[in-house]
Order: structure tokens, then sequence, then C-alpha cells
């Protein structure tokens, strides 16, 4: 893994930029932003996708596979952070002395001087912030946006707008939220992750203090969350407000009907504006008040907000259908923490009706899958009717010695609920064998668990 360097000066002329996984869903909508604003791209992957096709028809030339040779004439590389060291690319920039830029320093780079809308939180930052973009768009502000998804009604995770504002999913999984500098800070919550960076949930907490800090108009955080109250509390923002179901909220969430689709009451200023939004789940009903929270801190019309709100439609990897197949719905969704698996499967049983949830669970991160395989587990056994578990997505890290998917597994109380199947294609048969007409079948992991969809199709096919 390459961590950002908070305090590395970013160069004034960037010059060629060679991404190295560049068909990633957050390099990819940079190195787009790149050749829109004409300057040269090269790249690099591991594999081919529909972002590396588009990426090639905008301009860019990409490889497939990894060599030295192909950092060519670059004048800066441009990395993801779950890059090993070895990657030859990036070894042969540092014999050169080529720039090497975390993709949060190009980011940076592009957003430098803008009025920025930072979207930050351990859960819902994506959904978050594609519903800000959405609002804005249908109030006529045009952001420019990168996103760690694809905003389903614009089919893109990142595009150039005309206004004034650029809205960005911050990452806190390695610090390098702390490298913008925004007019405003959204925060949906905290949570206790990425400690194999922070080291402790006390250095999460000071970092989201720092970067709620540094928002010079306006800091927007959730009532019902105790982390981010706590960083609310020791924020110096020059103004803020609050969103969530709690009394004292700025923005109260109120009368949420979470059935198929949800409905709720967004109460500011002894105003109530209805909003139905065209995405399931009751957790969306909250990521809305904060996008809502922050439009209206900002000075936008409330009622125009709540307008603009109903037209988002959803982004890529969240809860999103793939297919129906005898009666039976395939979902995909990112969820790779427990508070994120209760959420997507709670919305599953609100929708499936009177038919079962069938979960297929990748755990993702050895360390996550050591500290959280009981809660994994017993989000799975409370709210799924059968889970499948496949072995771990490494992703930035090595293997740990003992830790599989078994680990999950295991932690069921009642195993007949679950079955260990590191073999895709038994693991897509054991699901062709249990669904049935009316049930529900969700993958589940911010790895590359969608790729057994076509598998789980053929599957249920059969």
């Amino acid at each position: 893994m390459i961590k950002p360097d908070l305090d590395l000066e970013i160069p004034a002329d960037l010059g060629k930029l060679h991404f190295v996984g560049i068909g990633g869903s957050g390099m990819s909508g940079i190195a787009r932003l790149f050749l829109e604003a004409g300057h040269r791209v090269t790249g690099s992957d591991r594999s081919e996708s529909a972002a590396v096709i588009e990426l090639r028809e905008l301009g860019a030339e990409v490889w497939i596979g990894h060599d030295a040779a192909h950092v060519g004439d670059a004048d800066t590389l441009v990395v993801t952070g779950a890059l090993w060291q070895d990657n030859p690319e990036y070894q042969e920039a540092l014999r050169r002395g080529i720039p090497v830029l975390h993709r949060a320093h190009a980011l940076a780079w592009l957003v430098r001087g803008t009025r920025l809308i930072a979207v930050a939180g351990a859960h819902g930052k994506t959904t978050s912030t594609g519903m800000v973009v959405t609002a804005l768009r249908e109030l006529g502000a045009d952001p420019s946006f990168v996103n760690g998804g694809v905003i389903a009604g614009y089919g893109r995770s990142a595009a150039r707008g005309a206004g004034e504002f650029w809205v960005i999913e911050a990452d806190e999984s390695d610090g390098s939220f702390e490298l913008y500098d925004p007019a405003a800070v959204l925060i949906t919550n905290l949570d206790t992750d990425h400690l194999d960076h922070y080291g402790s949930e006390a250095a999460v907490e000071d970092a989201f203090v720092r970067v709620a800090s540094g928002a010079s108009e306006l800091l927007v955080t959730s009532a019902d969350d105790a982390g981010a109250r706590t960083v609310a509390a020791r924020s110096t923002a020059p103004r803020a407000l609050t969103f969530g179901t709690a009394p004292d909220a700025d923005v109260r969430l109120v009368d949420v009907d979470a059935a198929e689709t949800v409905s709720f009451t967004l109460r500011f200023g002894g105003e109530d504006h209805p909003v139905r939004l065209g995405v399931a789940g009751a957790h969306n009903a909250l990521n809305a008040a904060g996008a809502f929270a922050v439009l209206a801190g900002l000075g936008f019309d409330p009622a125009g907000i709540a307008r603009g709100l109903e037209a988002f439609a959803g982004t890529g990897r969240r809860f999103e259908h793939h297919a129906t197949v005898g009666g039976v719905r395939v979902y995909d969704d990112y969820a790779h923490h427990p508070t994120e698996v209760v959420a997507a499967l709670q919305t599953a049983r609100s929708v499936v009706g009177a038919g079962r949830v069938i979960a297929v669970h990748q755990p993702h991160l050895y360390s996550r899958t050591l500290a959280m395989a009981g809660e994994f587990a017993e989000a799975y056994e409370r709210l799924a009717d059968h889970t499948v578990v496949l072995d771990v997505y490494g992703a930035r890290e090595d293997p740990i010695p003992g830790v599989t998917g078994a680990l999950v597994a295991e932690r069921f109380h009642d195993p007949s609920r679950v079955d260990y199947l590191p073999d895709w294609q038994a693991a897509a048969d054991r699901v062709g064998e249990l669904a049935r007409p009316g049930d529900l079948v969700m993958t589940l992991s911010c790895g590359d668990v969608y790729r057994i969809i076509p598998q789980l199709v053929t599957a249920l096919e059969s």
C-alpha cells in the first residue's frame, strides 16, 4: 500500500500524467478530468474494463498489465493507494526521479482555489456526494464533481461543470481527506475502521476534527452519530449545522417510510419539506438530510433542494439491480463494514416482501476480517436467510496466516444458514440451488465480488 504524504509539495505544472491503476472508480474519474482539461494522459491497469475503454475513446493511451516501459515520457506518475510497492512502473518513476502523486494529490491539484464541498465519513459518502451533485444540477448550479462511484443519473463518477462549486468524496481510509481546502464539509458519521492506518480511534477522531476545522464556510454533521457530534463540538469551523432524527437537529428527519422507495419529511427553519426518493433504504433518507443541510447552509432554496433530491437515481454498486432471473432479483452492494452490511440487508428486507434474502459475502481486507468476523456473522445471521461466504479480497494488504472467509462462517450460531465456498463456481451453484421465485440475491463487498454476477445469473437460469 502506498500512503499519501500529507506534507508533499505538489508541483505547479504536472505536465503529461501516467496513471497506474487507471481503471479504478476513483482513478478513472480523475484521469477523465485531466483529459478534459487538455492534459496528455497515459495509464495502465491489470484488466480491461468499461472505464478503460471509455478513457481510450477520450484520448488516453492505456496498457493492460504493468511494465516499466509504460512510464515513457511522463512528467508525473499518479498512483492509487492500493498499489504494491514493487509495481514496476512505480519503481521506474522512483528510479528516474519522476514526481509520484497519490490520486488524492492529483485531485487536490484539480480543485485548488475552487469553492469545494467535501463529503467525508465512514459510511454513506458516495451516495451523499451523488445527492449533493444531483440537487445542485437540478438547482442549475452545474457543479464539477469526483465521486467514488458512478452517479446513475449521469452515468459518470466525475465531470467538469461550468458552475463555481466542486463536490468530491473525501476518503478517510489513508488520511488523504486532509489534503483539501474545502468551503463546506459534510461528515456523515464516524466508525471504528482503518485502524491499520490510524492506530487508534482517538487518531481517527483527531483527523476528522482537522478536516472539520478546515471548512472555511460551513460544517455539517450528523446529530444522530456520537462520533460526529464529538467532532462538531471540537471543530473550529465558522458555522455549523446538524442533521438527523435527533430532536435538536437543525435539519430534522421525520415521517420516514422505507417501503420499496423511501419517503420522508425534512423539517428546517420552521418549514416542512416532503421528499420521495427513487431509491430504497431508510439510510438514504439520512443521507438526503445531510445533503439538504449542506445546500441549505450554503444559501440554496430549501424547497428547490427537496425537489432536486428527488431526481437522485442512485450510484453504482449501492443496492444496484443487475438482473431478474426466474423471479429471483440479483443485486450488488459495496457494503464492506458491518454497519454497511446491516444497512444493505435492511434495505433488501424492505423490498423483498415474502421472499428470502440470500447474501454472497466477500470479506474485504485480512485485518478487517480478523477484527470483525463476529460482527459480520451477527449481521448476516440476523438479517439474511442464507449467506454464502467467499474468500478474503486482500486489496492493499498481505495475507495474514489463518485468516480466510471461514472465520466469518465459523462465527454463525446456526451452521445450516451459511456456506464457506472459496470456489466461485461452487458458490454460484449453491445460490442456484437455494434461490426460488420471490427471493433476492445480493453480493456484498468493495472488492471484485460483482464479477461473480454472470455466474450467479447462469446458475439461476439452470
